[in-house]
């Protein structure tokens, strides 16, 4: 469905976005990829012209709306007009609250939130004198639910899933035919754990269970693919804090002030790295994943179940009217 689209991401060049370009590559779509730091950009387009797809490089900072314009003008003169934009893109600072510096907590909000802000932006100017396209915003379960030591990245990460209702609601009120849905992730294995500015003593780390970035790369595509869904879940663990911070909320808040900050550190030194300012792939790629590869799940049954719901359903149905026939049969 997206051979020969034009779909751009954003935060191309590492962890989920890095591993969503090369599954649109493997599709033959023509991707536009996103980012600061150009060596992982570089490698990225080459991965993705290797399985079989068109890719073209675009560095831009996301919390500048000036360069995204630029981008998203650049993109449309040597692609074509865009049909899928895909924000994945984000920065953050683990730390307590009160040990973040405003212009730091600023810097994460402009990048994380803001980024989304200005790629919807970009890609409804343009789409909106075509009337189609789709636009699927990487969520989170911490959209939901915030948790210690994710201050900054927790509050994005809620003001883009307000954002995202609000946009919608104003589609759906036009009567357009773009559309606009979210992909809410659990924790991954991705690289930034690795360069995500930190202050604690240790290093962090996803709170388990640890999902690979693969799984999420294949429910943000096929949310491309299906966008006209409102939003989707992805992995037990979301589906968990989700429906947890609708039931009991109070509770995740005792919960998480005895076993939050544990659960996110480990017994190694931090890595010393931030991207927070300057990319940290610039001169170094890392690639999709992160230093948890032996801890994270390749797979999660619960988005194969997500994605066939209505076969599902249908099959159940199915089985029951062939269940009462039988019956009425017997009875007869």
């Amino acid at each position: 469905m997206l051979e020969g689209k034009v779909v751009v991401v954003t935060g191309a060049s590492g962890g989920v976005g890095r591993a969503v370009v090369r599954l649109l590559g493997d599709k033959g779509a023509k991707v536009a990829l996103i980012a600061r730091g150009e060596t992982g950009l570089a490698t990225a387009a080459t991965e993705v012209g290797t399985l079989g797809g068109t890719a073209k490089v675009f560095p831009a900072d996301v919390a500048d709306h000036v360069q995204v314009e630029a981008a998203a003008d650049s993109i449309e003169k040597e692609l074509g007009p865009i049909d899928v934009w895909i924000n994945v893109a984000f920065s953050s600072v683990f730390a307590r609250f009160t040990e973040i510096e405003p212009e730091e907590f600023e810097r994460t909000t402009a990048v994380t939130y803001l980024g989304y802000v200005w790629g919807t932006r970009a890609a409804l100017r343009r789409m909106r004198t075509r009337d189609r396209g789709a636009i699927v915003q990487t969520g989170s379960a911490l959209a939901y639910r915030g948790i210690p030591l994710q201050s900054a990245y927790c509050g994005a990460k809620h003001a883009i899933k307000g954002f995202t209702e609000s946009v919608r609601t104003e589609l759906l009120n036009e009567g357009s035919g773009i559309t606009i849905t979210m992909v809410h992730l659990p924790a991954v294995n991705t690289p930034q754990f690795d360069w995500v500015l930190s202050r604690l003593r240790r290093h962090p780390q996803p709170v388990p269970p640890i999902y690979q970035p693969e799984v999420a790369a294949r429910a943000i595509v096929y949310a491309a693919e299906h966008p006209s869904r409102r939003e989707y879940w992805v992995g037990g663990s979301t589906v968990g804090t989700i429906l947890g911070e609708r039931l009991v909320p109070g509770l995740l808040d005792r919960y998480l002030g005895s076993y939050g900050v544990k659960s996110q550190l480990t017994d190694e030194r931090p890595s010393g790295v931030s991207n927070l300012w300057e990319p940290a792939d610039e001169d170094r790629d890392y690639g999709a994943h992160g230093s948890f590869d032996e801890r994270a799940t390749p797979r999660s049954p619960q988005v194969w179940l997500s994605q066939h719901r209505n076969h599902l359903l249908a099959a159940g149905a199915g089985g029951i009217a062939a269940a009462a026939l039988a019956a009425l049969g017997r009875r007869r």
